[in-house]
């Protein structure tokens, strides 16, 4: 594969390998095609819709948070589009019924609420709407709270005791997330509690769908064991599969190039770059993870150990330790790996830095700028 010439695009800059997800693309088009499920983008992880045209291709449509992602799904991928709120807002809901196929609800009280609404738009405009509820099976495998649904006190789906006895009349499918960066057998653990709880509802449904957290596309993934739980859980309920990945997409297709600003000393060797954690890559501070710089090392792994950090005034806008072969210099690039999930979606303007460029690149067309910012993105956010 030819290597990118990361030196043609100005920093910062997120840029999108192309072949990289079409690899991923392919992948998950493989599990459709062998068990008849359906995958969809999970738009808050990855909604760079200028590949969407790509991503159609393969998936079956995409799933939304909200209006907005579910009006983006509508009006740039062609398939499905999927939407789930922990509470709709009721002067939001009647665009949410023009541009959504499926409509997930939170609990049974907001099923009620909206229910009328669905089956009358669904009658007078000839286009029937599925509806579905979150259920939350009390099990999950995720070590942190702020990334766990199913935690105590949690907002997001409905227990067991909340559904039983309740009216659920017109509730085509039931959806579940439950999980975060995983593995299949951690899905196919979850499944069995599924089943012990829900199982009874599940004969009585259209579809389930599996949510997203699926790392589907990571090298060590276990394919066969996905395949096994899709088929299973398809074949014993009669049902048609959702999963909604985000991160199996564009995992690992993206970067983000950065550039050394300046050097200096406290107790330990310091680079300030032109990348902001706090802005670029909030998931570096939120997660908390480190991502890796192609060429480096772990600290004290290689000769020249930095603690890299960004251009804001908050002190803990930290990226990590790194160590390289040589000194790092101003005006010396470095390249962010992972970089085309949780970062354009959740990027920011904080102190007034400016946003990354956001760039693709295939060997037809090399790097190609897809949008550039600037002051006025930043002023036109505010009042």
């Amino acid at each position: 594969m030819k290597p990118i010439d990361f030196t043609q695009v100005q920093t910062p800059a997120y840029i999108i390998d192309e072949r990289l997800l079409i690899k991923n693309l392919e992948i998950l088009k493989n599990v459709m095609d062998q068990t008849g499920c359906k995958i969809l983008l999970a738009q808050k992880a990855f909604s760079m819709f200028s590949v969407y045209p790509i991503i159609e291709k393969y998936l079956a449509g995409t799933t939304a948070s909200g209006l907005f992602e579910a009006k983006l799904g509508h009006e740039e991928m062609a398939g499905e589009v999927h939407v789930f709120n922990p509470a709709y807002r009721e002067e939001e809901f009647a665009e949410i019924l023009e541009v959504s196929d499926h409509i997930v609800f939170n609990n049974t009280k907001q099923f009620h609420k909206f229910k009328k609404r669905v089956k009358e738009y669904s009658i007078e405009n000839h286009k029937h709407i599925d509806m579905g509820i979150r259920i939350n099976p009390e099990y999950s495998e995720i070590e942190t709270d702020i990334y766990n649904p199913c935690f105590i006190g949690s907002r997001l789906g409905t227990r067991l005791d909340d559904l039983e006895g309740a009216d659920i009349d017109g509730i085509d499918g039931l959806h579940f997330h439950t999980m975060c960066e995983q593995n299949s057998d951690v899905l196919k653990r979850t499944l069995e509690i599924i089943e012990e709880k829900f199982g009874k509802y599940l004969y009585k449904m259209k579809w389930l769908n599996f949510g997203g957290g699926h790392h589907i596309t990571r090298d060590d993934y276990d394919i066969e064991t996905l395949m096994n739980c899709i088929i299973h859980m398809r074949d014993k309920y009669d049902l048609q599969i959702y999963l909604e990945p985000g991160e199996a997409v564009a995992l690992n297709t993206g970067y983000l190039i950065t550039k050394v600003l300046d050097t200096a000393k406290n107790g330990i060797d310091l680079v300030i770059v032109d990348t902001s954690a706090a802005c670029h890559m909030p998931d570096v501070l939120e997660m908390p993870y480190r991502p890796e710089i192609i060429g480096a090392g772990n600290e004290g792994e290689k000769k020249y150990t930095y603690r890299i950090g960004g251009p804001t005034c908050l002190a803990g806008d930290i990226i990590g330790d790194y160590s390289f072969d040589q000194p790092l210099k101003e005006g010396e690039r470095l390249i962010f790996c992972d970089m085309a999930i949780y970062t354009m979606v959740k990027n920011n303007t904080f102190n007034g830095i400016n946003l990354p460029s956001i760039a693709t690149y295939n060997e037809t067309d090399g790097i190609k700028i897809i949008k550039e910012f600037g002051y006025l993105d930043f002023k036109n956010r505010l009042s």
